[in-house]
C-alpha cells in the first residue's frame, strides 16, 4: 500500500477538522429551524430577503440569493431574493460618496420594508459595513439573521437569530454557513412548494 503523502495527509486533516465543525453546529441546528421558521413566514406574508457580506461572505449572500431567486431543488416560482453585493455602480458610488461603511445600510434604506430579512454574514461578527447595515435593519423594522463565528462578535447582539458556528477558523466557518444556506432553500421549497418537482 502506497504510504501517505505529506499533502494528503494534509488533506485527512483538514477534511477532518471540517467534519468536526459540521458535527458540533449540530447542537446550533434549533437556530436554523427558526430561521426557516422566519423565512417561510415572510415569504407567506409577500416579503423578501436581503444578503450581504464581504469577501467570502459576499459569495454567501449571492449563493443564497441566487437559490431563492433561481432554484435550490425544486421546479417552482422564484421568490424575491436581493443579495447587496453585485451592484458594481451602487457599492462603488456609495463608498465613494458615503464611505464604504455605508454599502448595504443605504441599499437596504432604499429596497427594504417593514417584515423583510436581513441576512447578514460575517465570520467575525465585526464587519463595519455589516453591523450598519444591521443597524439600519432594525430602524427599518427588519428581521434580522446573523451568520457569524464562535463568539459571534458585535454582530451576535443584534440580531433576532444568529448561528455562531463553533470554530475560530475562517474556513471552517465558513464551510457551515454555505450549508446552513441550502438546508433553509430547502426548507423554503419543502414547505411552499411540496408538490413542485425535483430538478434532477
Amino acid at each position: 500500500m502506497p504510504e501517505t503523502t505529506t499533502l494528503e495527509q494534509t488533506v485527512r486533516t483538514q477534511l477532518a477538522d471540517s467534519a468536526r465543525t459540521i458535527e458540533a453546529t449540530i447542537a446550533r441546528s434549533g437556530v436554523i429551524a427558526a430561521m426557516g421558521e422566519s423565512l417561510i413566514a415572510a415569504y407567506k406574508a409577500g416579503n423578501k430577503i436581503m444578503s450581504f457580506g464581504n469577501g467570502g461572505s459576499a459569495c454567501d449572500a449571492q449563493n443564497f440569493a441566487d437559490e431563492l431567486v433561481g432554484r435550490y431543488e425544486r421546479n417552482r416560482p422564484g421568490l424575491p431574493a436581493l443579495s447587496l453585493t453585485v451592484n458594481t455602480s451602487d457599492l462603488t458610488s456609495i463608498a465613494n460618496d458615503f464611505g464604504y461603511d455605508e454599502v448595504f445600510a443605504r441599499q437596504l434604506k432604499a429596497h427594504a420594508k417593514p417584515g423583510d430579512i436581513a441576512v447578514a454574514i460575517s465570520t467575525s461578527g465585526n464587519s463595519a459595513n455589516v453591523l450598519k447595515a444591521v443597524e439600519a435593519a432594525r430602524e427599518l423594522g427588519l428581521t434580522v439573521f446573523g451568520f457569524t463565528g464562535e463568539t459571534g462578535g458585535k454582530l451576535k447582539g443584534l440580531c433576532d437569530h444568529c448561528l455562531c458556528v463553533p470554530s475560530k477558523v475562517v474556513g471552517r466557518i465558513q464551510e457551515v454557513h454555505i450549508t446552513a444556506i441550502q438546508i433553509l432553500c430547502g426548507l423554503v421549497e419543502d414547505a411552499l412548494f411540496p408538490d413542485a418537482p425535483k430538478a434532477h
